[in-house]
């Protein structure tokens, strides 16, 4: 499957006008800053992207960040102008033609960034073989994807190599194709269904578990939409499985834990991320406004706290205090709370 996808996205693949579904096509709101960086991007470059998302989280200047599966580089010279001159950014892919294109234009668009230099490298590998990277262990602040872990065979390597590269308060904000139910093996075999990001995609219980095993506790979802393929010759084959792009950002935090607990702490966002002055989107379940109270578990706390977005909030409370399951972001508790004595009924 491995030679497949590499013919597939190297001599099949001339731009993305030759995909054969909308998988690997992002449908989302382009946001204004981004806009004018994208437009210096080299028509070449911008071409021969197969992206099913926006990997662009917040606050990346100085940033180093490593992109797998960077492909012809969009997504690489988008954040190369974001982390500027002080950061850097690797890009990794398997992809010969690929890696080309991205090479070609490395002093075109550190010119057009206005760098002295490029700020960019580009290395040729496979991303389940992270431990041939030449990087210390936690060498890396960002780690983002788009769209690519779904044409990996294996995925939670990749997530375990991955949590190591990461520095302690560092995440992984990628975005990727997900299905409702575990995808029959001769559908996983079909090459067609592979390079169009459907086949390979993970069963989102399954992706939630790796994710955990690999030392992400509390995966964090951020934007998702359905796909619709759009083919019926596909969609035939597909049946009634159901497909989702889906962006999560997972943060390599020690002290995280399985459920989002109440200690009583609330932040208060200053308005002070770049591009964010209003509110600011931790996930699709925490959008905090700037200058109001917001109370959060103990793992929001740290995610804010632990991390580079720390100086942009004011943090209240410790945690002397433990008063259960937060009930705005956890799991309910799971007995009955009639003080009655009575029975519920079926079990679900």
């Amino acid at each position: 499957m491995l030679d497949s996808v590499k013919d597939y996205y190297g001599k099949v693949l001339q731009g993305s006008q030759d995909l054969q579904t909308n998988a690997c096509c992002t449908d989302e709101a382009m946001p204004e800053f981004l806009k004018p960086i994208l437009s210096k991007v080299h028509d070449e470059v911008m071409m021969r992207y197969y992206g099913c998302g926006l990997v662009v989280p917040e606050q990346m200047a100085g940033l180093k960040v490593l992109d797998l599966g960077c492909g012809a580089g969009r997504d690489v010279y988008a954040l190369s102008a974001m982390v500027g001159e002080s950061g850097r950014v690797v890009g990794l892919d398997m992809t010969d033609e690929q890696l080309a294109v991205a090479r070609e234009y490395q002093n075109y668009h550190a010119d057009i960034f206005g760098f002295k230099e490029t700020n960019v490298e580009f290395i040729q590998g496979d991303i389940d073989q992270l431990e041939n990277l030449p990087f210390e262990d936690g060498y890396f602040d960002l780690i983002v994807s788009n769209c690519v872990i779904n044409l990996v065979q294996d995925k939670q390597k990749v997530l375990k190599q991955a949590y190591r590269l990461l520095k302690q308060g560092g995440e992984m904000y990628f975005s990727d194709v997900y299905c409702d139910r575990r995808i029959p093996d001769e559908l996983v075999k079909d090459e067609v269904l592979y390079g169009e990001c459907l086949s390979g995609a993970l069963y989102w219980r399954d992706f939630l578990e790796f994710s955990k095993a690999a030392g992400f506790t509390d995966p964090r979802l951020v934007k998702d939409r359905v796909l619709t393929i759009e083919n019926a010759k596909l969609e035939q084959k597909i049946g009634h499985m159901n497909f989702y792009s889906a962006t999560y950002r997972l943060f390599k935090i020690d002290g995280l834990e399985s459920a989002c607990e109440d200690y009583g702490q609330a932040v208060r966002y200053k308005g002070t991320i770049e591009h964010q002055p209003y509110m600011f989107m931790l996930d699709n379940h925490h959008k905090i406004e700037t200058g109001k109270m917001f109370s959060v578990c103990g793992n929001t706390y740290r995610m804010l706290n632990d991390t580079r977005f720390a100086e942009h909030f004011e943090f209240f409370g410790d945690w002397s205090n433990h008063f259960g399951i937060f009930p705005d972001c956890g799991t309910p508790i799971p007995f009955a709370t009639d003080q009655s004595g009575a029975l519920g009924g079926a079990c679900c």
